[in-house]
């Protein structure tokens, strides 16, 4: 492990470069899909609620779009949050890589 750390000086960064892009190639497409599927849904329960002709079928209705549409919006914030937190985590990882190896080194002479 530890000449591993010392012939490679940022073995995390390498072994995550290939995730991170992963992430962030996939966040567009599932980004787009949360959103259609918010929007058809929101329509559905829209369709149900203004059919709805009982007072609890209407506030069940009510209840259930009020619920799709803080999920799909939590949904929606997350994949942002993550798609926006990815440069700064892969940062972090890479100095403190850094610094593990400068700590390495050092222990080794």
């Amino acid at each position: 492990m530890l000449t591993m750390l010392l012939n490679n000086a940022n073995p995390f960064a390498e072994a995550a470069s290939p995730i991170v892009g992963l992430i962030n190639q996939a966040t567009g497409p599932i980004l787009a899909i949360v959103v259609a599927l918010g929007a058809v849904y929101s329509v559905f329960l829209g369709v149900k609620l203004a059919k709805a002709e009982e007072p609890q079928d209407k506030m069940k209705a009510k209840g259930q779009l009020k619920n799709a549409i803080i999920g799909f919006l939590l949904i929606f914030v997350l994949i942002v949050v993550l798609n926006v937190a990815t440069g700064p985590m892969m940062n972090w990882v890479s100095t403190s890589t850094n610094s593990n190896v400068n700590l390495a080194t050092n222990l080794k002479k």
